[in-house]
């Protein structure tokens, strides 16, 4: 069972970049999409905010 029904998930802009000076790393971005898939499939209901300075 987990401990949390609901997750706000918040994620830098830097977090995506990754190694890259500026825009999407989509490696970055292709795991941040496997992790949030593996937890939305536990029963865990997500939101997610990229950004907001």
């Amino acid at each position: 069972m987990m401990k949390y029904r609901r997750v706000l998930l918040k994620l830098s802009g830097e977090a995506l970049q990754g190694d890259k000076p500026y825009g999407i790393d989509t490696e970055k971005l292709r795991y941040f999409a496997g992790e949030i898939a593996s937890v939305t499939r536990a029963g865990v209901q997500l939101a997610i905010v990229i950004g907001g300075g």
